[in-house]
C-alpha cells in the first residue's frame, strides 16, 4: 500500500521530494492520532489523511509562491524517475526475460504514456481513478476517502476512463 500511495501522491504533486514529505507527514499523523483505532479502519483513514495532507501542501505552495520566488523554480526539472506504473516486483519477471528488446521497449513506452496521460487528468478525476483502480477501493470507500458522494466518484471515474481511452486511441495505443 505504501508504494502505491507514494506513486499516487507523486502523480498529484509531480515532485518526488514533496511526495516523500507528504507521505511521511501522513504516516506520522496516522500513528499519532489514530494508533488506538482497529487495524481494519487504518487503510481508509490513511487515504483520507493523505488526501488532506496533499491538499494542504498545495495550499502552502500556492501561498508561498504568491509571496516569494524560489530560486529552485528556475532550475529545470530532472526526468530521472524510474518508476513503472504496473511495477509489482523488483527485477524482471519470467515474461520480461522471454521478450525481445523491442517488445520490452515498446511496453515501457506504453506504460510511460499511460503514466503521462494519468498525470494530465484533472485532479479529482485522477484521484478517483487511482483510488478505484489502483488502490482497488470500492465506490463507497473511495467516496469516503475523497469526501464526496458515490455518484461523484462514479462520474469522475467514468470521465477519467473515457479521457484515457480517447488519449491512448489517438496515439494508436490499444490495450
Amino acid at each position: 500500500m505504501e508504494k502505491r500511495a507514494f506513486k499516487r501522491t507523486l502523480y498529484h504533486v509531480r515532485d518526488e521530494e514533496a511526495a516523500l514529505d507528504i507521505m511521511q507527514d501522513s504516516m506520522i499523523k496516522l500513528a499519532t492520532h489514530y494508533g488506538d483505532k482497529p487495524a481494519a479502519e487504518l487503510p481508509l483513514l490513511f487515504q483520507r489523511i493523505l488526501s488532506n495532507t496533499t491538499l494542504d501542501w498545495f495550499r502552502r505552495r500556492k501561498t508561498r509562491n504568491a509571496l516569494f520566488s524560489n530560486l529552485s523554480d528556475f532550475v529545470g526539472e530532472s526526468d530521472s524517475e524510474d518508476f513503472d506504473l504496473l511495477e509489482t516486483v523488483n527485477g524482471a519477471s519470467d515474461r520480461e526475460m522471454g521478450e525481445s528488446a523491442e517488445d520490452q521497449t515498446r511496453r515501457k513506452q506504453i506504460f510511460q504514456q499511460i503514466e503521462s496521460d494519468i498525470q494530465d487528468l484533472p485532479a479529482r478525476q485522477r484521484e478517483a481513478f487511482l483510488l478505484r483502480y489502483w488502490e482497488e477501493m470500492d465506490v463507497a470507500e473511495t467516496a469516503a476517502a475523497m469526501g464526496c458522494t458515490e455518484g461523484s466518484v462514479k462520474t469522475h471515474c467514468s470521465r477519467a476512463v473515457h479521457a484515457l481511452s480517447r488519449s491512448l486511441k489517438a496515439k494508436g495505443i490499444t490495450l
